[in-house]
């Protein structure tokens, strides 16, 4: 009777591993874990096996799964949250963007003439000075003229990029390589801005004119992306990141940039679960959604997915390019923006697009934009049935009161990004001056969606913005620069909790890009991607969260970045 109960005694134990099962491969002890869970909101310890997470409670029961080869962390009472995910980002132009002048910092004209001629003094034999990140609130009048980049790049074509993306800024070389002269005409969909007095060229390229000096620009060869991919891989990780969803590919960068992905895999070397879209265009959606379905089909699951599509309704408001319902507040002459789809147009696209089984992920600033895009995934829904669609609205930087509660009826995703909403002086000069003090009270209105029940996914757009991850959430929380301004948010009314910004960047992502039984919160079976932060942003004013460094990243249970203070 004695050896029989000597016998039981080690299964009985809280020390001893759990019957038939081996024991953990990593323990992460003695902090606060954040699960987004509902169902286990909180605990103290993680253990992982096999890249998966296999246990999530106290301290006390995570000592069962310590084995003699278990590797254990002690996270001395800091914080465990998912891995982040960023919603929406251009992965390659991010990463494209690392070896292009950095605009994003600089706030004036003078300082950003300085940081792009040194660039150009440190790079004396590249043919192009390029770069990216100006913010219209920079220039008087809000649009650069081509004197002004001569001033920094006298000698070589230099075209710097807009942070949206949206406009471009070229000095005399490029526009005289382009050819755009006060005859050239309007591209579609585009707008060479030109002197009012003289009709000459002002270095200003809205919307699709920009493409006619993009591309002329050389492009870096095979090896030297994949080199860039790498590094941009690595500073995701650093900041936490470990799932993307990329906004849109072309035909041709699928041909350019698929090859670099799957090469990273082969090696080892994709730590970031990557979900991808083909662009549709409205002059020929069918291309579009064709090539979407063939990719769908050959990259359906595991850390390259592509499903579904991109389009683009309208461009930026401050541009005058976005979409509105009633009339620019600042300037009457562009109207209400104009839309790059028809109404009917767009539907039958979509309802194309969701017949086939995508995804639909449309570009939408302005209210009208917005609106736009909601009755076309309302009448896919009526053409075709009930089914999981999940179909986005990207950006919803502005929405009518009426349109808020659609998102939760429709089950589309608010994809959003909290760094756009930055109140700098772009936002103030420029933002809020073209819409307007009634529309700019919804404006980036993310606990209104939220609070009626819409599904709200946080990126961040790079390289429109940074991918800093601690950034999105400061302005998500406390609708301020991060000099603090304006002392009381801007309109504060319309900040989220840290906890709600947390979901955004975790498990309302992973929900968006139909990953939430596989990652997005820290549950037993989902993948063991997880993040340690240097302080627990949850308790702490949200001054604390630009305070904060990720420690750890791991990925399906691995190290991908360890800060090295962090022992």
């Amino acid at each position: 009777m004695r050896t029989a109960l000597l016998a039981i005694l080690p299964l009985l134990s809280p020390l001893a591993a759990p019957a038939a099962e081996p024991a953990a491969d990593l323990l992460l002890t003695g902090g606060r874990v954040w699960t987004a869970d509902p169902s286990q909101p909180t605990a103290e310890a993680v253990a992982v096996r096999g890249g998966r997470v296999v246990f999530v409670g106290s301290d006390v029961e995570a000592a069962r799964w310590k084995g003699k080869e278990t590797q254990t962390i002690a996270l001395r009472g800091r914080l465990v949250t998912p891995g982040f995910e960023d919603a929406h980002l251009h992965l390659m132009s991010g990463a494209r963007n690392l070896e292009r002048v950095d605009l994003s910092e600089d706030a004036t004209l003078a300082t950003l003439q300085e940081r792009i001629r040194r660039f150009a003094g440190a790079n004396p034999k590249s043919p192009w000075v390029v770069g990216r990140g100006w913010v219209y609130g920079s220039f008087p009048g809000g649009l650069p003229t081509r004197e002004q980049l001569d001033a920094a790049v006298p000698d070589r074509p230099a075209y710097m990029d807009c942070y949206d993306g949206h406009t471009g800024w070229a000095n005399s070389r490029a526009l005289a390589l382009a050819g755009i002269t006060r005859d050239t005409k309007d591209p579609v969909n585009g707008a060479i801005v030109r002197d009012p007095k003289t009709g000459e060229p002002t270095g200003a390229l809205k919307e699709a004119a920009g493409t006619l000096v993009e591309d002329l620009i050389p492009e870096p060869d095979a090896e030297r992306h994949y080199a860039l991919l790498l590094e941009a891989i690595a500073r995701l990780n650093r900041m936490g990141i470990t799932a993307v969803q990329d906004a849109g590919w072309t035909p041709g960068e699928v041909a350019r940039f698929l090859p670099l992905l799957e090469r990273a895999r082969a090696q080892g070397r994709l730590t970031l679960r990557t979900r991808l879209t083909v662009d549709i265009s409205p002059g020929d959606p069918a291309t579009g959604i064709a090539e979407a379905v063939r990719l769908h089909q050959s990259h359906s699951g595991g850390a390259i997915t592509f499903g579904g599509v991109k389009g683009y309704i309208d461009g930026v408001i401050e541009a005058h390019t976005a979409a509105m319902l009633a009339p620019y507040s600042d300037d009457p002459s562009p109207g209400r923006g104009t839309p790059r789809w028809e109404q009917p147009a767009l539907d039958v696209a979509v309802a194309a697009a969701d017949k086939a089984g995508l995804q639909v992920w449309i570009h939408a600033i302005g209210d009208r934009g917005v609106r736009m895009v909601l009755d076309a995934y309302t009448a896919a829904a009526k053409a075709n049935g009930p089914r999981d669609r999940r179909h986005r609205v990207e950006h919803v930087e502005t929405i009518d009161a009426a349109d808020v509660p659609r998102f939760a009826a429709l089950g589309a995703v608010a994809s959003m990004q909290p760094l756009h909403a930055n109140p700098d002086e772009n936002n103030e000069t420029v933002w809020s001056h073209n819409v307007g003090g009634e529309r700019a009270s919804r404006g980036f209105a993310w606990r209104l969606i939220e609070r009626s029940g819409g599904r709200v996914a946080f990126g961040s757009d790079w390289p429109v913005v940074t991918p800093d991850v601690f950034r999105g959430l400061y302005c998500a929380v406390a609708r301020k620069t991060r000099e603090g301004k304006p002392p009381g948010g801007w309109q504060p009314q319309l900040a989220v909790s840290t906890d709600s910004a947390l979901r955004h960047y975790t498990i309302d992502p992973a929900w968006a890009g139909f990953g939430e039984k596989d990652r997005g919160s820290i549950t037993v079976g989902k993948r063991a991607d997880l993040v340690v932060l240097s302080r627990d942003i949850l308790a702490a004013p949200p001054e604390e969260i630009l305070k904060t460094t990720v420690l750890l990243t791991l990925f399906d249970g691995k190290p991908v970045w360890r800060d090295p203070s962090f022992q």
